[in-house]
């Protein structure tokens, strides 16, 4: 095949390719004005015309910027004529076309100076914002503010704070600021992800669902809650079920949090986790599938928004206090006081306790010493599930669900016989 840019000048090239992205934007501005029934600016000609003075623009401004800052100040100028007629003709007054118009003067200029990609990805960008105007509508009135502004903070933990971090380590025991925020950021968008996938499933699915999802946002908060309502329900097998799945779950999401921070402690916690997710999880839908009398459950859990900003600081807290307790009690008190520590650790959440031990592991702690530590703290937190759900459940409930999990806490402590 002969290549274009051997029997074509690179400018016609350039030329043809701006004809091609600014008629694009053109043709979908001619329908949209066709299909309205007031003035709309622009179609098929104008808008290549305005892609054709972006290039030449760019053309005779060579290297220098403020020919070009004048030439789209020109353009603007229309622009805002063309909408001040809107507004004097017509009670609906959009700018999409307008603004449009200044996006494809952009993409003239991009491809003058070879930025083939950009200039085409903004214009496939500019006409999926067109064509999806109803959509995206739709979706605005969807979406509740509350979550928009949930969102945001996502955005500023993650955009805005761990950039501006130092990635050096202080003191003895190698505090590093990006590191410690990076672990907080790891935890808040799996519990974010598993925190939208239950909004936007939320009228969807029964106990089981929310059992999977709640495993993923935090078991411990899925075990209380599907106990108090097991508490006014008669369906032990399926809440008992449920949060077997729940603790099964637990420790897939680990999986991932602890391959993201330390690869040689996942190589020897990641084949024990695995097998104790994939029967956890097995067993709890089989036991939740046998039939009881009695109508549907419906879920009714709705998870609060993990992305408070307190909530994550006290993470970041919690975490590296685990962090200086955990090399104080390798030095001091040796494996059996790093052990008594996850076991203690287990009682509340264990998410920063691993944490700590992902950064530690192979260096300020023994990789072997860490990962037993890993397995005793989330064996501790399953039995300290079934004791919450023993004492908060019905009577049938609490038994089951104690009997899993105390099950699933000794096998869960079985890869000790071999670290």
């Amino acid at each position: 095949m002969v290549n274009v840019y051997e029997w074509l000048p690179p400018e016609a090239v350039k030329i043809l390719l701006v004809l091609f992205l600014s008629f694009l934007i053109g043709l979908e501005r001619e329908e949209h004005k066709a299909a309205a029934r007031y003035y709309g600016f622009g179609g098929v000609r104008t808008f290549p015309l305005i892609g054709l003075i972006g290039y030449s623009v760019a053309l005779l401004s060579g290297t220098q910027l403020l020919p070009l800052t004048l030439g789209f100040l020109v353009v603007g100028s229309f622009l805002v004529l063309s909408y001040w007629h809107k507004l004097s003709t017509s009670e609906i007054a959009g700018v999409t076309s307008e603004m449009s118009g200044l996006a494809t003067f952009l993409v003239g200029a991009l491809v003058y100076y070879g930025h083939f990609w950009i200039a085409t990805a903004l214009s496939v960008a500019s006409l999926l914002l067109l064509e999806l105007k109803a959509v995206l509508e739709k979706l605005a009135t969807r979406i509740p503010p509350e979550e928009i502004f949930t969102f945001a903070k996502f955005l500023l933990l993650t955009a805005v704070v761990l950039p501006i971090l130092p990635r050096q380590e202080f003191s003895r025991f190698h505090i590093n600021p990006f590191k410690t925020w990076l672990v907080v950021v790891a935890v808040s968008t799996i519990s974010y992800g598993s925190y939208v996938l239950q909004k936007l499933t939320r009228e969807r699915g029964g106990v089981v669902l929310a059992a999977f999802l709640g495993g993923a946002y935090s078991s411990t908060v899925t075990t209380l809650v599907m106990s108090r309502r097991a508490a006014c329900e008669e369906h032990p097998h399926l809440f008992s079920g449920g949060i077997l799945i729940a603790s099964g779950v637990m420790y897939l999401r680990l999986v991932v949090l602890v391959a993201l921070f330390n690869r040689q402690l996942v190589v020897m916690l990641a084949p024990a986790f695995l097998a104790l997710a994939t029967l956890a999880t097995g067993v709890g839908w089989l036991w939740s599938s046998r039939r009881e009398p009695g109508a549907e459950i419906k879920r009714e859990f709705e998870p609060k928004n993990p992305l408070e900003l307190l909530a994550a600081f006290l993470f970041a807290l919690l975490f590296l206090a685990m962090l200086v307790a955990t090399q104080l009690a390798v030095t001091y008190l040796g494996r059996a006081g790093v052990n008594t520590l996850a076991a203690i650790m287990g009682v509340t959440d264990v998410d920063p306790f691993i944490m700590g031990m992902t950064q530690a592991a192979g260096t300020l702690t023994p990789l072997k010493i860490a990962a037993a530590a890993v397995l005793i703290a989330a064996a501790s937190n399953n039995l300290v599930k079934g004791i919450y759900a023993y004492s908060l459940a019905d009577r049938r409930t609490g038994i089951q669900s104690l009997g899993f999990l105390a099950g699933l806490a000794a096998l869960g402590l079985a890869p000790l016989l071999w670290l």
